[in-house]
C-alpha cells in the first residue's frame, strides 16, 4: 500500500463534483439557488448545447464584494450559516458552500459581481483566481463553460443535448414554481423558451403546468398550528401515466420524500383509477427547526422530526379537499358570492385575487365546457374572486399536528342524508310530464340545488338536468356507485342494516368459492351477508346489506368470493376493505339502461350533492359535467 498523504485541493474539489455536479442541470440548480438566496427579483438563464457548452445565470441580487470573490470559490465558504444553530434552522436554499468550488474544478468558470454600493463590478477567473474590473449594472453573473473539459471520462456519461436540456428545463421549472415573486427567463441556443414575469402562484402554475392542469385541479390552503399546506392538486380525470407532473416543496425547496409521496397517494386512493398518477404542485411550510435538509448532497431529500404528524396533516388536508364534491362547492361559491357582493368584502382589483383560499371560488364569467369533473375544477387564472371570508374551514386539527398522529381517514358525510330510493316501475306516474311539473326547475340565479332538477333520461344511461347555470349531464351508474360506496364505508364501521330475502338466492359455485365462503363466513356476516351451503356445490344467500337489496345477488357474491379467496380474511378487513366495498358498490349501483322516473333522478341528484368525492366514481371516472348557457350560446352562435 502507498503511504497516506493529503489530497490536492483540485482533486478534492473534483471528487466533490462527482456528488454535486452530476450533469448540467446540477450546475444550474446550484447557481439558481444562490441567485434566489441573494434576494434577486429577476434572473436570466442562458444555455448552450443543453448546458454542456455553456450555462450563464445573471441575477440582480445583492452581489459579492471584491474581497469575497476569491473566497466564494473556496470549499466550505459561505455567508449562510455560522454555527450549529444556523445549521439546524436552515432557511436558505444553499448552505454548504461547496458548489462553486466543485463547479470551478470541472468547468471553465468566471464569476462577475457588483455588490450593493460598489462603484463597479469585479470578475474572477475560476482557474487562475485572477480578479479584474468589469462592467455590470447590479447583481452577479456566473458563467460556466465546457463542463468536464478536464475530466473527459465524466463527460462520456452525459446524454444527448436534448436530454441534458430537458433536465435543465425541469430544474428551471422547479425554481420558477417555488418562487413566483421572481421574474425568470430561460433561453436555449439563443431562443427564449420561458419568459415568466412576477405573478401569483396560480398564474405561475398555469404558465408552467398549463391552463388545462389548473382547470382540472383543486386549490387548497390548510393550516394546523405551525404547519401549512397550499397549492393545487389535480382531479382524478387529469391523472397521468407517469409522475412527471408532481411537485412538492418544503419551505420553498423541491423535495422527493417517500413520506410525503405516500401521504399524497393515500389521499387519492379512493378516487384514482388503476395505475394512474396524480398531478400536483404543493407547498408545505413549517418551522425550519422541524425539518433536516442536510441529509443529501443535492439537498433533494429531507427528514422530518415529527414525521407521523406531517404525514397525517398532509393526508387529511389533501383528502378533505379532494373529497369535497363539485356540486357542494358550486352551491357554497354562489352563496359566498352573494354575501361578498352585499358586503363589498372582496376587492376585485386586488393584485392577488387569482389565488383561491379555502377551495371556494366563483366565476365572474361563464365557464368553458369541461370534459370532466364539472364544478370540481380549480378556478381559471383570471376571472375569480377569493371567497376566503365566506368559506368554512375544512381542517379542524384539534390540538395541532402532534395530536393528528392518531387520526383516521375523514368521516364521510354519507350518514347525513337519506338513501336513494328507486321505486318499482309499477308505482311510477303514468304521465312523466306531469311528474316533471311537480319538481320546480331553477330560475337563473337560483343555486339552492347546484346540480339542478332532472329533465329527462338519455338512452337509459345519462340524466339531463337543468340548473341555474345551464345543462348538467350525469352518468347515473357512476354517480350511484360513488353514493353507495361512501354509504357502505360508513355502515361497515357500525352495525350494518340487513335486508332478509323472502326467497333465498341459490346459485352454483366452484369448490374454491365454497371453501372461501366457509373460511370467510365472519367477514361476510360483518358486511351484512347471511350465506350458507345449499348443496355440494351450491350456496344460498338469505340476507344482504340493505343498501344492496336491489343488486344481482349471485353475480355480487361470485365476485366477492373471487376476491376473498385471494387474501386472508384479516387482510381483507384491513388493507383491502375499501376495494371490497368498491366491488359491492359497483354491483349494487343502478345499472345502465334502467328507466328512472323524474323523482328518482332528482333523488339521485340530491344524494350526489351531499356525498363526498361525488365528482368521480370508485374507478376515478367523472360522474357529471356542466354546460353553461354561455357554452350553449357559443355553440349555436347566438348573439354573433
Amino acid at each position: 500500500m502507498p503511504s497516506i498523504h493529503l489530497l490536492s485541493d483540485l482533486l478534492i474539489n473534483q471528487i466533490a463534483a462527482g456528488e454535486v455536479v452530476e450533469r448540467p442541470a446540477s450546475v444550474l440548480k446550484e447557481v439558481l439557488e444562490n441567485a434566489v438566496d441573494a434576494g434577486s427579483r429577476a434572473i436570466d438563464v442562458q444555455l448552450e448545447q443543453g448546458g454542456v457548452r455553456r450555462i450563464r445565470v445573471a441575477d440582480d441580487g445583492c452581489g459579492i464584494a471584491k474581497d469575497e470573490l476569491a473566497l466564494a470559490l473556496e470549499r466550505h465558504a459561505t455567508s449562510k450559516i455560522a454555527n450549529l444553530d444556523d445549521l439546524e434552522r436552515v432557511g436558505t436554499m444553499g448552505f454548504r458552500g461547496e458548489a462553486l468550488a466543485a463547479i470551478a474544478a470541472v468547468a471553465r468558470t468566471t464569476l462577475t459581481s457588483r455588490a450593493e454600493g460598489s462603484a463597479h463590478a469585479w470578475r474572477i477567473d475560476g482557474s487562475e483566481r485572477s480578479i479584474a474590473p468589469a462592467a455590470l449594472g447590479a447583481g452577479t453573473v456566473v458563467d460556466v463553460a465546457d463542463l468536464y473539459y478536464n475530466t473527459p471520462a465524466r463527460r462520456k456519461f452525459l446524454k444527448s443535448e436534448g436530454t441534458e436540456y430537458a433536465h435543465c428545463d425541469e430544474m428551471f421549472r422547479r425554481v420558477a414554481l417555488a418562487r413566483p415573486d421572481i421574474a425568470l427567463q430561460l433561453a436555449h441556443n439563443g431562443r427564449v423558451v420561458h419568459r415568466l414575469p412576477v405573478a401569483d402562484h396560480a398564474r405561475r402554475v398555469a404558465a408552467l403546468m398549463g391552463d388545462d392542469f389548473l382547470a382540472q385541479a383543486r386549490a387548497l390552503d390548510a393550516d394546523a398550528g405551525p404547519l401549512r399546506l397550499s397549492g393545487f392538486a389535480s382531479l382524478p380525470a387529469y391523472s397521468r401515466a407517469s409522475r412527471d407532473a408532481q411537485y412538492f416543496f418544503v419551505n420553498g425547496r423541491f423535495v422527493r420524500d417517500k413520506l410525503l409521496t405516500h401521504a399524497v397517494r393515500q389521499a387519492y386512493t379512493d378516487i384514482l383509477h388503476g395505475q394512474r398518477h396524480p398531478a400536483y404542485v404543493l407547498f408545505l411550510e413549517l418551522d425550519p427547526a422541524g425539518v433536516d435538509v442536510n441529509v443529501h448532497p443535492a439537498k433533494i431529500e429531507v427528514r422530518f422530526r415529527e414525521s407521523r404528524a406531517i404525514h397525517q396533516f398532509v393526508f387529511h388536508a389533501l383528502s378533505r379537499t379532494l373529497a369535497e364534491s363539485g356540486a357542494a362547492l358550486a352551491g357554497r361559491a354562489a352563496s359566498a358570492l352573494d354575501q361578498a357582493d352585499a358586503s363589498a368584502a372582496v376587492d376585485e382589483t386586488a393584485p392577488n385575487r387569482g389565488i383561491v383560499h379555502g377551495n371556494v371560488a366563483a366565476d365572474t364569467e361563464p365557464r368553458r365546457p369541461q370534459a370532466f369533473g364539472g364544478y370540481g375544477s380549480a378556478p381559471p387564472v383570471q376571472g375569480r374572486l377569493a371567497m376566503e371570508s365566506a368559506s368554512r374551514s375544512y381542517f379542524d386539527f384539534v390540538g395541532g399536528a402532534r395530536q393528528a398522529t392518531g387520526g383516521t381517514a375523514p368521516t364521510p358525510v354519507a350518514d347525513t342524508f337519506r338513501p336513494t330510493a328507486f321505486t318499482p316501475a309499477s308505482s311510477r306516474p303514468a304521465n312523466a310530464a306531469s311528474a316533471a311539473l311537480s319538481n320546480p326547475l331553477p330560475l337563473h340565479g337560483d343555486d339552492s340545488a347546484p346540480l339542478g332538477y332532472a329533465l329527462a333520461q338519455l338512452h337509459g344511461i345519462y340524466i339531463l338536468a337543468q340548473n341555474a347555470k345551464g345543462l348538467v349531464l350525469v352518468d347515473m351508474h357512476a354517480a350511484h356507485e360513488r353514493i353507495l360506496y361512501e354509504k357502505l364505508k360508513t355502515v361497515l364501521d357500525g352495525t350494518p342494516s340487513v335486508q332478509r330475502l323472502l326467497i333465498p338466492a341459490v346459485f352454483s359455485v366452484s369448490a374454491k368459492d365454497m371453501a372461501a365462503a366457509e373460511e370467510c363466513a365472519e367477514v361476510l356476516a360483518g358486511m351484512g351477508f347471511e350465506v350458507a351451503p345449499a348443496g355440494p356445490q351450491e350456496l344460498a344467500v338469505r340476507a344482504v346489506p340493505a343498501l344492496l337489496a336491489s343488486a344481482s345477488v349471485a353475480e355480487l357474491m361470485r365476485k366477492l368470493l373471487e376476491e376473498l379467496r385471494e387474501y386472508p380474511a384479516s387482510e381483507v378487513i384491513t388493507a383491502r376493505r375499501n376495494e371490497l366495498l368498491a366491488t359491492m358498490a359497483c354491483h349494487g349501483a343502478v345499472r345502465a339502461h334502467r328507466s328512472l322516473t323524474i323523482p328518482e333522478m332528482n333523488a339521485l341528484l340530491r344524494d350526489m350533492e351531499a356525498t363526498e368525492r361525488a365528482d368521480q366514481c370508485n374507478h376515478g371516472r367523472p360522474t357529471w359535467t356542466q354546460l353553461t348557457m354561455g357554452d350553449l350560446d357559443r355553440f349555436f352562435m347566438r348573439g354573433q
